[in-house]
């Protein structure tokens, strides 16, 4: 195949028609666009009736960040102020989760944030299987289109739903998974930290989460290596 592609590089320097055609055939020089591929899930996720949760939803909430990021930080669904703005994570816990992020020497634009359903569930509740089984393909291909080299689930529902598993965050937060070749790392998600009711339980709170991000970080420094 090496040799064939070398000829039709020799043919398309001298101006043969043809080599355009054989190109597309072969696959030479097509490069795939992140952006182009995420922009046509979210299409699909924009049209979506798979489960019920569109039916009162205000918006879609596909997710939104790099098309290249080294980190996927993933929730369980949108809330209220998600559901109002369709974008994810910009509420109290949103901006508790950008400062954090901003902490790790990133920001909104150079990861991607995104959630197991795309719908908000009524009054915040966990999204139901049937929900979660007609969503999580979207969540699947956004994955392989973005490639990161680490993902983060914020909270029990984001872990158990993406692992296919039913752990206690308290128990595993922390530690490393993986999922389809990537590592991944729970931990809490922020409104876990805004419900403490102490300094001490806050303070507490954000240095488990902030040792996560650590093991996080460490992640990508050797995936860069």
């Amino acid at each position: 195949m090496s040799e064939l592609l070398e000829i039709l590089k020799f043919y398309k320097e001298i101006g043969a028609e043809f080599v355009e055609h054989m190109e597309l055939e072969f696959g030479e020089e097509q490069q795939v666009d992140p952006r182009a591929e995420l922009e046509a899930v979210q299409r699909e996720i924009m049209g979506c009736s798979k489960c019920e949760l569109h039916k009162n939803k205000k918006n879609y909430v596909p997710g939104e960040g790099s098309s290249c990021p080294d980190i996927i930080f993933i929730g369980e669904g949108p809330g209220e102020v998600e559901d109002n703005y369709g974008r994810p994570f910009v509420g109290p816990a949103g901006k508790l989760l950008d400062k954090m992020i901003a902490k790790m020497g990133y920001s909104r634009e150079t990861v991607f944030i995104g959630n197991i359903v795309k719908c908000r569930p009524p009054r915040n509740r966990d999204p139901l299987k049937n929900e979660v089984e007609a969503c999580m393909p979207y969540l699947v291909r956004q994955i392989q289109i973005l490639n990161p080299k680490v993902i983060v689930c914020l909270g029990k529902v984001a872990m158990n739903n993406l692992l296919g598993v039913d752990y206690s965050i308290m128990r595993e937060r922390g530690k490393q998974f993986e999922f389809m070749g990537i590592p991944v790392i729970p931990t809490f998600h922020p409104a876990y930290i805004l419900r403490q009711q102490t300094r001490e339980a806050i303070s507490k709170a954000k240095w488990e989460v902030w040792r996560d991000m650590e093991k996080v970080l460490a992640i990508v420094r050797r995936a860069m290596e």
